[in-house]
């Protein structure tokens, strides 16, 4: 069964349109896509939140005005299809992004956006890019310098194969070598004196807390008058316990 159609001219019908690019938006001739084309008894798509920001920055570019929010809640439904509740966030986030410009005077805020600020935008962003592509190329070509640079002296022939070869043999000696000094490691004259020092550092320490332990035993002894060999059995404390010499 063949459906039934009705075309509707948009309100704002000749001239120009604004259609978004690269974050920009761009005044370009008006094609038969502008004219829409409505099945009927089907339910109407709502509004992306990008197709709201792209119909509201048509409002100012076209009328090249300036306007308060409650104008935009009113312009806005009526021309463009958005809704009235979604005015505001939609308003807001342009300016967020610096699209829209704002001002208060007085106790009203005002917003507008001109189509020149928008040509002057992109054009800033075209010379960014250009520059960053510039700086890419020199980038790549000093790269590629460096990479045919290296490659001097580097070619494969059998002196550098040999040479090689034998970088790969004396590494190997190396790791030999030190293997067979680390099995000797402990005659090494400074490895000796180091642990000399640490038993003595270990002795001192030992004969510290026998010096405490000594006089725990002398404190117990006369507080609580225990003789010593029950302080020595109620502790684990050996018969032979004594300085290290």
């Amino acid at each position: 069964m063949s459906h039934q159609f009705t075309v509707r001219k948009n309100k704002i019908a000749t001239g120009p349109i604004w259609v978004k690019d690269m974050g920009y938006y761009l005044k370009v001739p008006r094609k038969n896509h502008y004219y829409t084309r409505k099945r009927l008894g089907s339910k109407k798509r709502g509004l992306s939140v990008e197709e709201k920001r792209t119909r509201m920055m048509e409002i100012f570019f076209e009328t090249k005005d300036v306007f308060q929010l409650k104008d935009m809640e009113k312009i806005a439904p009526k021309e463009k299809g958005i809704t009235a509740m979604s005015v505001k966030e939609i308003l807001q986030s342009l300016v967020d992004d610096g699209m829209v410009d704002t001002d208060r005077i007085g106790t009203s805020n005002y917003f507008w956006a001109f189509p020149s600020k928008a040509l002057h935008a992109r054009k800033r962003k075209l010379e960014a890019l250009e520059t960053q592509l510039a700086e890419s190329s020199q980038k790549k070509e000093r790269l590629q310098q460096s990479i045919e640079k290296s490659k001097i002296g580097r070619q494969e022939t059998a002196e550098r194969a040999a040479l090689i070869k034998e970088l790969a043999a004396l590494r190997q000696k190396k790791e030999h070598l030190k293997a067979e000094i680390d099995k000797y490691k402990e005659c090494d004259p400074d490895v000796v004196e180091e642990i000399r020092q640490a038993n003595k550092v270990a002795k001192e320490a030992a004969n510290r807390w026998t010096d405490n332990i000594f006089a725990i035993k002398s404190w117990a002894k006369r507080k609580f008058g225990f003789e010593e060999n029950r302080i020595d059995k109620s502790f684990g404390i050996p018969e032979d316990f004594d300085y290290i010499d």
